[in-house]
């Protein structure tokens, strides 16, 4: 399999990127859901949010790489049986995805950084809190996080959707391409 994105099917580095994304979203949504339950005595009552925290930083940077290397390596173009309407679609619906990762990311930086300490990541470095002390940002934030962390899963539930449309009604080679596979 080639590294890059070609016209006919994406390259290791995306596919790896978009699956790895995946995992990771909803391994958070699923963590994140989880250790708001805990109790003062949990054992996990500190490290759940610490792993989440951690999680959470190198995603940001993963998505970060993520924009630049569809600069560097193209998406192949849709499939010649995708109408005008479905590419629009798919651009805006990509777009919201990607919008909404780094907003949900972002209000999650600013809950950790509230009260000014920087956050450790898997204990290795601090990412250093650069905007803290705002009124009621931990409170406002967490609620901006709550809220697109749904609606960041329900969307991604429905891209998946769509995917098996494409693959299973339109018989396309949309889903083929993000498996590494031509049509």
């Amino acid at each position: 399999m080639q590294v890059r994105n070609s016209p006919s099917r994406y390259g290791l580095v995306s596919i790896v990127m978009h699956w790895g994304v995946a995992l990771a979203v909803f391994g958070l949504f699923a963590l994140g859901l989880w250790m708001v339950g805990l109790d003062y005595y949990s054992p996990w009552r500190k490290s759940g949010p610490d792993l989440h925290k951690s999680i959470g930083l190198v995603l940001l940077a993963v998505m970060a790489l993520r924009v630049v290397w569809r600069f560097v390596s193209p998406p192949p173009p849709a499939p010649a049986n995708h109408g005008p309407l479905t590419r629009v679609a798919a651009t805006l619906g990509h777009l919201a995805l990607y919008l909404g990762l780094f907003a949900v990311m972002i209000a999650g930086y600013l809950i950790s950084t509230a009260d000014g300490a920087g956050i450790p990541v898997f204990g290795l470095f601090e990412v250093p809190a650069l905007l803290s002390n705002l009124p009621d940002q931990a409170d406002t934030a967490g609620l901006i996080h709550f809220y697109l962390a749904w609606g960041l899963v329900i969307f991604a539930v429905l891209h998946g959707l769509a995917a098996l449309k494409h693959h299973f009604i339109d018989r396309d080679a949309t889903l083929l391409r993000m498996l590494g596979r031509k049509a």
